[in-house]
């Protein structure tokens, strides 16, 4: 089974560039140099120099003892919640920067969720001191105050989306017509595996760094370089594509996605697209999203922000229609109750988006040898007001 993209940009049925017209030749501009670019050595040296540096990569892979006792196995944790900013967005906006800039561009826009992605890119347009749009819906606006703040703070102009759910899906409408409107001099930063041909592609290696320091890290820990098991949260899916890249092809590894179940499956507030989507073309490629019988969308939702999408990044979509990836569905309750129980049990406060991840070493039987990495893509910082809002004397485990 072939899981790299085409020539066209396609994983299998799922991808290739649906743009307006105005947009063609910037996106046709991208996807002819993306490659020539980073791959250049002046280009890999700024951007390696910069993760290590900057972001201070690696990040650890650390050893979850009580964890791993809870559950009787070797459960390992890829601290992306270390990297600057608190997240593993930085390993991507820190690419797209250096390449928009090798392209002559000067604004650059945004759009965010959960404010992470926000926040790492208003973190490098002020180290590259670049011009910074931020599209965010109202909602998110006011669950993710923190991160809003530190984005005004680090120079970027937050602009509040007020249409459709006022979430993601919202201000990410919001950009791609705020390209639309200025192709010349604007760079769209997108955060995740999502959009049109060449991002899937481009920001799936720029997150590959993930899984190509799990490989010497695990050779050093547990003399192999793959795990048995690796466990992401997927909404978009870059911090999923980043775990899995060098792992694809391999199939000793069991690749796990964790999406947002919501209230519930069937409650019509839920973000669970493998469940409940279907094929069809949102934000500039064909994916499976959540829509009616007539192809409007349907709205989204989790108490995560960067899990409250109603698509998936096209290579998940393949790999999900393959078979290569199983996915599991954790409701708000069961990634609160796991939020709360990494923290109680090895203090570290997870985001709720990586808490989906984490809720489902409830899901799943282990054996005593086996080797599982879980993803955690970001901290909890910024998700303190909604962990407290939650009745925690009936949700945190003894």
């Amino acid at each position: 089974m072939n899981y790299e993209i085409d020539k066209h940009g396609f994983y299998g049925s799922y991808g290739g560039a649906f743009v307006p017209e105005l947009l063609f030749a910037n996106i046709n501009e991208l996807a002819q140099n993306y490659i020539n670019i980073i791959e250049k050595e002046d280009f890999q040296n700024e951007y390696k120099s910069l993760l290590k540096d900057y972001v201070g990569r690696p990040s650890p892979l650390y050893f979850a003892k009580r964890l791993s006792a809870r559950y009787n196995t070797n459960i390992f944790l890829k601290r992306e919640d270390l990297n600057h900013t608190g997240a593993h967005k930085i390993n991507n906006t820190i690419g797209q920067i250096l390449l928009a800039k090798r392209m002559g561009k000067t604004r650059i826009i945004a759009e965010t969720g959960a404010g992470q992605h926000g926040v790492a890119t208003a973190t490098v347009c002020a180290l590259m001191d670049m011009e910074c749009i931020v599209y965010m819906g109202e909602k998110d606006v006011k669950r993710q105050a923190p991160n809003v703040a530190r984005m005004k703070m680090l120079g970027a102009e937050v602009r509040p989306v007020s249409s459709g759910s006022k979430t993601l899906k919202d201000a990410t409408n919001e950009a791609i017509r705020d390209w639309i409107n200025n192709p010349g001099n604007t760079f769209y930063i997108i955060g995740s595996v999502v959009g049109p041909h060449p991002y899937p592609d481009m920001v799936a290696i720029f997150q590959s760094v993930i899984s190509e320091e799990m490989k010497l890290q695990l050779t050093e820990q547990t003399g192999r370089d793959y795990p048995d098991k690796i466990i992401t949260c997927i909404g978009g899916g870059s911090n999923a594509a980043g775990a899995y890249y060098h792992y694809i092809n391999n199939k000793k590894v069991e690749l796990i996605s964790v999406e947002a179940g919501g209230k519930g499956i069937n409650t019509g507030m839920s973000a669970a697209t493998s469940v409940l989507g279907s094929d069809g073309i949102i934000h500039g490629s064909m994916t499976k999203l959540m829509q009616t019988a007539d192809g409007q969308i349907i709205e989204p939702y989790s108490i995560s922000a960067g899990l409250d999408y109603p698509g998936i990044g096209p290579l998940h979509a393949h790999l999900i229609e393959t078979g290569r990836t199983k996915v599991l569905t954790a409701t708000d309750d069961q990634a609160v109750k796991a939020g709360f129980l990494l923290t109680k049990t090895e203090g570290i406060i997870p985001a709720l988006e990586s808490a989906h991840a984490l809720a489902a070493l409830e899901m799943i039987e282990f054996s005593l040898d086996e080797i599982v990495v879980v993803n955690l893509s970001g901290r909890g910082d910024k998700d303190m007001e909604t962990y407290l809002q939650w009745n925690t004397t009936d949700i945190i485990p003894d």
